[in-house]
C-alpha cells in the first residue's frame, strides 16, 4: 500500500511539475487570447492515470498561472478548468472503448475553450467568440493533435504492459485490453 502512495504522489508531482514548467519556459504563448499552452498536451494523459495526472495537473496550472501575468482569476480558472477538463474526460474513458479516449480528448478541448474562454475574455476585455476561437484553436493543436498522440503512444500494449510492470497506476481499463488482446493472439 505504502509503494502505491508513494507512486501516485510522485507522479502527482511529476505532472505538476512538467505542466508548470512547460507553462512557464513558453510564456510568450501562454497566456493570450490566441494561446498555444503545449502543456495542455498532458491532459489526455488523465484517462491513463486517473487522479495523479487529474490533481498533478490542476496543481501544475496553479503553481504556472501563479506566475502569470493574469493574476487570481487565472489562477484559480486555469486550475478549475484542468480538474474539470481532465475528470470528465476520466469519467467517460472508464470502462469503455479507445473511441472514448477521443470523446475525452474533444470534452478536454470544450472544456478548456469555454472557461479558460470565458473568464480570459473577462480579464483581458476582449469579444468573447474572438477569445474562444483563440482558445479552441489552441486546444485543437496541444489537446487534439499533440495530447491525442501522446495519449495513443502510451496506450498501445507494449507500453501499458511496461508501465504496470513499473509499478505505475495505469487505468485499470488499459490492463483489461492488454489481456483481451492476449486472448485474441491465442
Amino acid at each position: 500500500m505504502k509503494a502505491r502512495n508513494s507512486v501516485s504522489i510522485t507522479l502527482t508531482a511529476t505532472f505538476a511539475a512538467v505542466y508548470a514548467i512547460g507553462v512557464y519556459f513558453l510564456t510568450p504563448i501562454s497566456f493570450l487570447p490566441f494561446q498555444v499552452r503545449v502543456a495542455d498536451a498532458l491532459l489526455p494523459l488523465a484517462m491513463l492515470f486517473g487522479w495523479p495526472a487529474i490533481i498533478g495537473l490542476s496543481i501544475g496550472a496553479f503553481i504556472a498561472n501563479f506566475f502569470g501575468p493574469l493574476g487570481v482569476v487565472d489562477i484559480l480558472g486555469g486550475a478549475l478548468a484542468n480538474f474539470l477538463a481532465t475528470f470528465l474526460a476520466w469519467k467517460l474513458f472508464r470502462n469503455r472503448s479507445r473511441f472514448w479516449q477521443l470523446v475525452g480528448v474533444a470534452e478536454e478541448i470544450a472544456a478548456v475553450t469555454l472557461i479558460v474562454g470565458t473568464y480570459l475574455s473577462y480579464v483581458l476585455a476582449q469579444p468573447l467568440l474572438l477569445v474562444w476561437l483563440g482558445v479552441f484553436s489552441g486546444s485543437v493543436l496541444a489537446i487534439g493533435i499533440l495530447g491525442s498522440a501522446l495519449l495513443f503512444a502510451l496506450s498501445t500494449n507494449r507500453m501499458v504492459v511496461a508501465l504496470r510492470s513499473h509499478g505505475f497506476l495505469i487505468h485499470r481499463l488499459a490492463s483489461e485490453q492488454v489481456e483481451r488482446d492476449k486472448v485474441r493472439q491465442q
